[in-house]
C-alpha cells in the first residue's frame, strides 16, 4: 500500500514543480475534452430539443438507438474512426489522426448521445401546459423553444456534467486515435495507462489524482453556474 501514499506525494510534486510531462498532458486533456464537449452541447442540445418536445413517425425507434448509444464503446469508435482517418480511409487527407481534433471527433461522438439523450427526457417532463401559454401570448416558434429550454436548464447542465465526466476519463479513443504521442497527444488518461503497464504505480496514481482534481473542478464550476441559473 506504499505506493498510494507514494501517489499523493508524488502529485503534489508534480504540480507543485509544474513538471512539463504532467502539464503537457493536462493541456491535451482539457484541449480535447473541452473541444468536444463544446460540439456535443450546440449539436446535442438543439437534437435533444426536437426529440422530447415534437411527435413524429420513428421517434421511438430514434430514441432507442439514442439510448442504446449511451453504451457505446470508446475502443469501437476508437476502431471506425481510427480507420476513417487513416491515410487509406476516406478521410485521411484530412490529417486529423494523432492530432488533438482527431481525439475531440471521437470525445464528441461519445457525449453525444448523452446529451441528446438527457436533454430529450428534460424536454418531456416539461408541463404542456407552458406551450399553450406561450401560445396565448402570442409567442412565436423560436420563442417557445427558447422558453422551454430555459424551463430545462437545470437538465441540460446535468447532461453537460455527465457529458464532461465521460469524455474527461475515456481512454480507447486518446489512445487509438491520438496514438499517446508524448508532449502531443497524450491524455492523462493514456499517460496513467503507460505509466500502469510500466509498473510505475505511483505515478498512475499521481495522474489519476490530477485527473480528480480537474474533475472535481470542473463540477464546481458547473455547479456554480447551475445555482446562479
Amino acid at each position: 500500500m506504499d505506493f498510494i501514499q507514494e501517489g499523493f506525494i508524488q502529485a503534489i510534486t508534480l504540480l507543485i514543480n509544474r513538471d512539463p510531462a504532467t502539464f503537457s498532458s493536462i493541456s491535451a486533456t482539457l484541449r480535447a475534452s473541452g473541444l468536444a464537449l463544446a460540439a456535443s452541447l450546440l449539436l446535442g442540445i438543439p437534437l435533444g430539443y426536437l426529440l422530447g418536445y415534437f411527435d413524429f413517425r420513428l421517434k421511438k425507434q430514434i430514441r432507442t438507438i439514442v439510448d442504446t448509444l449511451l453504451a457505446l464503446p470508446t475502443v469501437l469508435i476508437g476502431l471506425v474512426l481510427y480507420a476513417f482517418l487513416t491515410r487509406k480511409g476516406p478521410l485521411g487527407e484530412a490529417g486529423l489522426l494523432f492530432s488533438i481534433p482527431g481525439i475531440a471527433i471521437g470525445q464528441a461522438i461519445l457525449s453525444l448521445p448523452i446529451i441528446i439523450s438527457l436533454t430529450a427526457t428534460a424536454v418531456e417532463a416539461v408541463d404542456r401546459n407552458l406551450h399553450l401559454t406561450l401560445m396565448s401570448l402570442g409567442a412565436n416558434r423560436r420563442q417557445i423553444a427558447m422558453s422551454t429550454l430555459w424551463e430545462v436548464r437545470l437538465g441540460i447542465l446535468a447532461a453537460a456534467v455527465t457529458g464532461a465526466g465521460r469524455v474527461l476519463t475515456e481512454v480507447g479513443i486518446s489512445l487509438m486515435v491520438g496514438g499517446n504521442i508524448k508532449w502531443h497527444t497524450r491524455t492523462i488518461t493514456t499517460a496513467i495507462a503507460l505509466e500502469t503497464s510500466k509498473g510505475e504505480f505511483g505515478t498512475g496514481i499521481a495522474l489519476g489524482l490530477v485527473l480528480l482534481l480537474i474533475a472535481l473542478t470542473v463540477n464546481i464550476t458547473l455547479a456554480g453556474l447551475r445555482r446562479r441559473v
